[in-house]
C-alpha cells in the first residue's frame, strides 16, 4: 500500500490558536508508520530549555518566529533568528534561551525507536540464557524520566527539562 501526501498543519492556524504566553509542544507529529518527528515548541520571553544532550539522534531545528540563542557545550553561544536552521549533532550538549520576543521553532529528526526490555544476549537454549537462567522480572521504574507536559521519556537519566517541550521535569 502507498500511502499518500497530506497536509497535517498549517503554522500559522496553529500559531494563531496557541495561547500568547503558552509555552511547550504546539503541535508534534503523530501519524502511524511514519519514520520521523516533528514538534512545533513555544517558549515564551525570557524562558529557556535547560542544557541537555540528545545521545541518540541529530535534530533539525527551524525558528519560525522571535528569536534567543543556543548555549553550546563549549560556551560557544549561536544567535536565533526568524529563519535559522540548526543542526544539533547527536552527543552535542545545548541549552536554548527564548529573547524577549519569545521564541517558536520547529524540530524534526528520525523517530526514536519504541522502549523495550528484553532478556540477557545470548542463544536461548532449554530454559536458559548464556550464563544462566533468565529469571525474568520487570525493569526498573522510569516515571522520573516521563514528561509531565507531554509524556516523552528522556534518555537522560537526571533529566532537568524535555527535550520536546520544554517543560521542567519535578524536583527529585
Amino acid at each position: 500500500m502507498n500511502a499518500a501526501p497530506r497536509i497535517l498543519a498549517r503554522i500559522a492556524e496553529l500559531l494563531a490558536a496557541a495561547a500568547p504566553d503558552g509555552r511547550g509542544a504546539l503541535w508534534h507529529l503523530a501519524e502511524p508508520g511514519r519514520e520521523l518527528d516533528a514538534n512545533l515548541v513555544r517558549l515564551p520571553p525570557g524562558a529557556e530549555v535547560g542544557e541537555h544532550q540528545e545521545d541518540v539522534l541529530d535534530v533539525l531545528l527551524v525558528v519560525l518566529e522571535g528569536a534567543g540563542s543556543v548555549r553550546a557545550g563549549d560556551g560557544q553561544v549561536l544567535d536565533l533568528g526568524t529563519g535559522t536552521v540548526l543542526w544539533l549533532p547527536r552527543t552535542s550538549r545545548r541549552a536554548l534561551a527564548a529573547g524577549p520576543d519569545g521564541l517558536t521553532y520547529l524540530t524534526v529528526h528520525r523517530r526514536r525507536p519504541g522502549l523495550a526490555i528484553k532478556p540477557p544476549s545470548g542463544a536461548y537454549e532449554g530454559g536458559t540464557y548464556e550464563g544462566g537462567a533468565y529469571e525474568g522480572g520487570e525493569g526498573p521504574c522510569m516515571l522520573d524520566r516521563v514528561c509531565p507536559e507531554c509524556g516523552r521519556l528522556s534518555q537522560d537519566p537526571a533529566p532537568v527539562f524535555c527535550s520536546r517541550c520544554g517543560e521542567r521535569f519535578p524536583e527529585r
